[in-house]
């Protein structure tokens, strides 16, 4: 088992939710909106054709407005995550989260509708009336019985998919691991004899989809908290747990357990027992999926049956039923075919796609996101991971053809290749690469040296790097000052933040001696780097890097970038043969762009220039990209002709000779390298599609588009990422928040973890594909 992930702080929800821009949403718009022209067309007069149209043809809607990719995320607030009934306002942060999961996983708009009601009636009635403004409807936290009832109501009311995914999402989910599991353990889906823990809405929608998928209603046994439900049992039942009422004389759970081939928990805590396991049948199939603690530990089982088959809701162990595997790209085929609802069938499909996704060979490139984790289907790895990237280029189809089998698609898809390009070309994978990076260092703790320890945003950045237990925070600075910091913000627990204090520290004569030899001949007394090494932070944390005192180092927040790498320089050398250099990772308008060099090289030369363009690739490469590289300029392919461009040509041909494996082209302009329309001119050109690395002339316009991106483009920046030192240090802007600095520390200790495993084991490297000639 992987480390367990330590809890989220309240301070740190509260803080994330907060800073900035309150929430998680905003709506952003599609069309230019610049002139009286684009007013015009955009609302009165021009918006009156679109109306008329739809008004002759409804599905024009789905051509003229935003509905085909949009989706309401509706509750009532009467079953927040496992809050209970906290009311239809509090429910909001839950429901903003889950549009934000549907753009994230599947690039589908999403919109949080609370409707502060727990009338049946009332509830079906807005939504239905609202209906006309969506494309689908994910239903969330609504209690039971009541969200069966709604459900099934909206779906006989409503032309449009209606999923209410704390039922099905789990469901599906769950399906996709028993057909592995089953097929693990030679059992058929007939045979298998099945205890479900909770008849809730989750337990229920479970048990019903794998009778569905063959299991038989004799050899299924439901159970909630009084009991088995049994034919003639009159106690807390209700339509929905007597249509699984069975002929048994069974009444406990732990009576339901014996002999049993699966269980499937949706209850709660610690509610098996390992005698009750022991009693199951041979190789038996544990799902304990409540969370955050599941009814059972994997490590309870093993203890008493190394033959079982485990899947948990925890990402901290193998096997996880996360839904997010499921209604992001379940909705995204409904929605590309039109589907008319989310049927039986489609259920069925998403699970038998995410079966067969866990059975295919894994690539080398997501083993590789994940830290290098052996994939390999078997008992251990019958789900594939939540952030596999191939998700969405197989369960969207697979729905989408469901659909279009059983008559429920208005739009059905002609070309199914073309389809899954389009799918391909929607998935952005940095922010999987990243989630992998910090999974990989949670494997892997990292001492990491903060250099400005005393500055609050650094404090709690370290205080969040040690509770999600991503390693050791050392917190360069006075221990009152820090210690006082801390109470101020509220941190009780100073345990494992370690403060390196250089006025007591007893390196302080050893870093010196490190130093001294360095700067000598650079003007330096030894009084004068005694005098650094105490006094300035920046230099000192470098020395601890530099001499094995910690594993990477971060500062910024109180020096500009030329500052704090020049004081990092003088410790710490660039690696022998390399270029120190930074890039600036800017994800905006769903996709990803490298730009370098941002930091460093004023004017560099080809030779630099074919450096920083390989380094970028490898860095891209790192965080999933496959690199298009194009060497930007005033002038594309010689028009006009100038000498300022003459460098670029020449990168050109120093890359040619060195027979890189990616794509790479220029010189050009902006405009061609990132507008697939105006790239299309130039057919011999080497670049398959709009460049994703845009290597640039000098630092001056490098630094300045990337600062203008950042400021007036509504994307995250990653960076600026120094690349070529010897020891892994970065540097974040001055005015870089919490999460801006984690990022950055989370790719300083990558490097770190990479570096540690070289020395262990070097990695080797499988061949990789020839650029376009």
């Amino acid at each position: 088992m992987s480390k367990e992930k330590q809890p989220i702080t309240n301070e740190e929800a509260l803080a994330y939710h907060s800073e900035g821009k309150p929430g998680k949403l905003s709506i952003l718009p599609t069309k230019p909106l610049m002139t009286q022209r684009d007013l015009s067309l955009g609302y009165s007069p021009g918006v009156a054709i679109p109306c008329l149209e739809i008004h002759k043809d409804p599905s024009k809607a789905y051509d003229y407005t935003a509905r085909g990719n949009f989706v309401a995320v509706i509750s009532n607030g009467t079953a927040v995550l496992g809050l209970g009934n906290l009311g239809a306002l509090a429910s909001k942060p839950v429901m903003e989260g889950k549009a934000i999961l549907f753009k994230r996983f599947a690039d589908i708009d999403g919109i949080d509708i609370e409707v502060d009601t727990r009338d049946v009636d009332e509830f079906v009635n807005c939504v239905k009336l609202l209906g006309p403004s969506w494309g689908g409807i994910n239903l969330e936290d609504i209690a039971a019985p009541e969200c069966f009832i709604i459900e099934q109501r909206l779906r006989e009311l409503m032309d449009i998919p209606v999923f209410h995914d704390d039922q099905h999402g789990t469901a599906i989910i769950c399906a996709a691991g028993l057909i592995n599991a089953a097929h693990l353990t030679g059992r058929k889906l007939e045979d298998v004899k099945v205890v479900v823990l909770g008849a809730g809405s989750a337990g229920i929608a479970c048990l019903e989809l794998i009778k569905r998928m063959g299991v038989k209603h004799e050899n299924a046994l439901l159970v909630d908290k009084t009991g088995v439900i049994y034919e003639g049992r009159t106690e807390g039942m209700n339509q929905w747990k007597s249509a699984h009422a069975v002929k048994t004389k069974k009444r406990t759970l732990e009576d339901a357990m014996e002999g049993a081939d699966l269980f499937l928990g949706l209850a709660s805590k610690d509610a098996v027992t390992k005698e009750m396991v022991k009693s199951m049948a041979p190789n038996p199939i544990i799902f304990a999926m409540a969370n955050p603690d599941p009814e059972i530990r994997p490590e309870d089982v093993r203890a008493v049956r190394s033959d079982a088959i485990i899947a948990t809701g925890r990402s901290d162990y193998p096997n996880q039923v996360n839904n997010v595997m499921g209604f992001p790209y379940i909705f995204r085929g409904a929605l590309d075919v039109r589907a008319s609802q989310i049927n039986e069938e489609m259920k069925i499909a998403a699970a038998e796609a995410i079966a067969a996704l866990a059975r295919e060979e894994v690539p080398e490139e997501v083993s590789a996101a994940y830290g290098g984790r052996q994939m390999e289907f078997g008992p251990e790895y019958i789900i594939p991971a939540p952030f596999d990237p191939r998700l969405m280029t197989t369960v969207p189809v697979a729905v989408a053809q469901a659909a279009m089998r059983s008559k429920v698609a208005r739009k059905p898809i002609i070309d199914i290749t073309a389809y899954k390009k389009e799918l391909a070309a929607r998935r952005d994978p940095t922010a999987n690469s990243l989630q992998h990076i910090f999974d990989k260092i949670r494997e892997n703790p990292q001492r990491v040296i903060f250099a400005e320890g005393e500055e609050e945003k650094i404090i709690r950045a370290a205080v969040q790097w040690r509770d999600n237990g991503y390693g050791k925070p050392i917190l360069v600075g006075r221990v009152e000052r820090i210690h006082a910091s801390m109470k101020k913000m509220g941190v009780a627990d100073y345990q494992n933040i370690e403060i390196a204090n250089a006025a007591v520290s007893k390196h302080v004569d050893e870093y010196i001696d490190y130093l001294y030899p360095r700067l000598q001949r650079s003007g330096y007394l030894y009084r004068d780097v005694a005098r650094m090494v105490k006094n300035d932070r920046n230099i000192f944390a470098s020395c601890m890097l530099q001499l094995g005192h910690g594993d990477a180092m971060i500062t910024g927040v109180t020096r500009n970038y030329n500052v704090s790498r020049e004081n990092i320089t003088r410790v710490i050398d660039v690696k022998p043969g390399e270029h120190l250099f930074g890039t600036s990772m800017i994800v905006a308008k769903g996709r990803t762009l490298f730009f370098s060099d941002t930091t460093v090289q004023e004017l560099p030369n080809a030779e630099q220039l074919a450096y920083i363009t390989i380094k970028t690739a490898e860095l891209a490469r790192k965080m999933g990209h496959e690199p298009r590289a194009a060497l930007l300029s005033y002038s594309t392919f010689g028009n006009p002709m100038g000498e300022r461009a003459d460098r670029l040509r020449e990168t050109i041909h120093i890359l040619d000779e060195m027979k890189v494996d990616f794509e790479y082209d220029g010189e050009m302009s902006a405009s061609v390298a990132l507008n697939g329309e105006l790239l299309a001119l130039y057919p011999f050109c080497r670049l398959t599609g709009p460049a994703n690395l845009l290597i640039m002339p000098g630092l001056h316009s490098a630094h300045i588009s990337a600062q203008l991106m950042q400021e007036l483009g509504d994307g995250v920046t990653v960076g600026p990422i120094t690349q070529g030192l010897s020891r892994p240090a970065q540097i974040v802007q001055m005015n870089a928040n919490i999460s801006e600095i984690l990022n950055l520390t989370a790719l300083a200790a990558f490097e770190a973890v990479m570096s540690q495993e070289a020395k262990v084991s070097p990695m080797s490297k499988a061949p990789k594909k020839k650029a376009k000639a």
